[in-house]
């Protein structure tokens, strides 16, 4: 005797419910082919595909049921999970915002809608999202996990840590949420708690997951000095997964730290191989005295290096490394501002401002002060000052290039150990500067045991950090019209415990002293 169609269905759901996919599947097929319009049956099979990992035909199913019934704001929601599988982020969010339309209180859709904006790189419209689904429901442990995430990604670490800790009081044992949270103390320099935190994540991820949670561990622990179970972690994530890339190269800086150069060496082009990014692994091997010095840092790496340490970046800096460039260059300058009431410059800029350390130094003497920086995130550090009038996003070369100011005084403290060639910078700075216009800054010494480059002036340290020559900076600035005004030798910071010996140098546009 055939069975009815609604009765197919029913079992099929049930099977469904139950997990097992294939009998669901083979009952919704049947009862398509007594009703090709049925819209479950339809959807049904499309959410099953997705759970096969078929996402192009899931979407092509899920269509047809919207065909057939366009108010289903679930089914607008699973479309737009499957185009998200498919790396189709644009049109999945049309998807689910087609769902929250037709239910705006559906809390699923909100946190995929969070999900999809996070990978658009509009973290806090996701993060809207993600708060509009716990308002909606707020014992949502997804919800306050991906909150986490993205509070993560704005560099609001404490925020991440607690709405991570709101996820693990429903769901302990939550490897995602628990990632979160290692990477939120990570952030916060609470490396202890981090370790801990990525433990425990281990102890509860599906082996997948596992590997890059090794990874995190391996940065944590390589941070608070202990290189050699870094090493083991980075190890233990390669065992997981051998073609990762990101973890073959930070397993080669903890063997360059640890002074085992060949190994580095070999790890850092296997990297490579893998497929980790040739300027940064270029870059990198150079600094290991492999192939040619190149003129910078990659800016990604800088920039990935700075958004990192935006959030406790000055109290490293002054604390742990004693550093005091922004007070050596203003005490350079002193003698020789001009004989004017403050300010006595109209305007200055701060190339690589970072967090905005030399601001107070530089405010009293400009009446217009401007700031540019690779890391929108130490931007974002600098604008809670109020000091700065305009703050501005990218390289310092692009910025002069595009010239149109006239500045008095143009300040760079710390920023030419990311750039080797520095004509391009000084070139800038000369069109910049108004006549007699000063230009300070500091560089880290070229000592005989750094070498140099064919000559060039400048080399690249063990630490990836550029060192220049006196002789060099003198010979450049005077070629773009840069007069010596004064040089001091001073020590910028300690590292290791040792001094890092570096020049401060005050420079000036013509021969007419402002």
């Amino acid at each position: 005797m055939s069975v009815d169609p609604a009765t197919l269905l029913q079992q099929a759901v049930t099977l469904h419910q139950q997990g097992r996919l294939e009998q669901a599947y083979t009952l919704y097929q049947q009862v398509l082919a007594r009703a090709p319009q049925q819209f479950d049956a339809l959807h049904l099979s499309g959410v099953i595909e997705r759970q096969r990992g078929n996402p192009a035909r899931a979407a092509a199913l899920i269509r047809a049921a919207l065909q057939v019934d366009p108010q289903q704001a679930r089914a607008h929601a699973n479309l737009g999970a499957a185009l998200n599988d498919l790396g189709q982020p644009e049109a999945a969010l049309d998807s689910i915002d087609a769902a929250l339309r037709l239910d705006p209180r559906y809390a699923l859709a909100w946190n995929n809608r969070g999900n999809t904006l996070r990978r658009l790189g509009r973290a806090r419209e996701a993060l809207d999202s993600y708060e509009r689904a716990l308002a909606v429901q707020p014992g949502y442990p997804e919800a306050w996990c991906h909150r986490a995430i993205v509070l993560n990604d704005l560099g609001r670490h404490a925020d991440a840590v607690a709405s991570a800790e709101q996820a693990l009081a429903m769901r302990a044992a939550y490897a995602d949420a628990l990632q979160a949270l290692g990477n939120a103390l990570q952030a916060l320099e609470r490396l202890t708690d981090a370790v801990a935190a990525y433990e425990r994540a281990l102890a509860a991820a599906q082996p997948a997951q596992q590997a890059e949670i090794w990874c995190a561990r391996g940065a944590a622990l390589k941070k608070s000095g202990m290189l050699e179970q870094a090493l083991d972690s980075y190890e233990q994530a390669l065992q997981q997964r051998p073609d990762y890339a990101m973890a073959e190269h930070y397993r080669a800086n903890v063997l360059r730290a640890l002074g085992r150069r060949e190994e580095a060496i070999q790890a850092y082009r296997r990297a490579r191989d893998l497929g980790a990014d040739p300027a940064d692994i270029g870059f990198a091997l150079a600094a290991l005295g492999e192939g040619a010095t190149p003129a910078a840092a990659p800016a990604d790496y800088v920039k990935g290096l700075f958004d990192q340490y935006a959030g406790h970046f000055d109290r490293h800096l002054v604390e742990v490394l004693g550093y005091r460039t922004p007070q050596l260059l203003h005490a350079l300058l002193q003698p020789h501002l001009p004989a004017a009431p403050l300010p006595c410059f109209e305007q200055a800029l701060d190339l690589g401002c970072g967090t905005g350390l030399c601001a107070p130094f530089m405010r009293p003497l400009a009446g217009k002060l401007i700031g540019v920086d690779l890391s929108q995130k130490m931007l974002d550090q600098a604008g809670t000052l109020g000091l700065y009038d305009e703050l501005a996003l990218g390289d310092i070369a692009g910025f002069l290039e595009r010239g149109g100011q006239d500045y008095g005084l143009v300040l760079a403290a710390d920023v030419f150990v990311y750039i080797g060639e520095l004509a391009p910078v000084f070139g800038g700075v000369a069109r910049a500067l108004r006549p007699g216009g000063l230009f300070a800054f500091s560089c880290e010494a070229l000592e005989a045991q750094d070498g140099a480059d064919d000559g060039a002036g400048y080399a690249i340290t063990a630490s990836n950090r550029y060192v220049h020559a006196l002789a060099y900076i003198e010979r450049l600035g005077a070629a773009c019209g840069l007069a010596v005004t004064a040089t001091q030798n001073a020590t910028l910071r300690r590292e290791h415990g040792k001094d890092v010996p570096g020049h401060l140098v005050l420079l000036h546009k013509g021969s007419t002293m402002p």
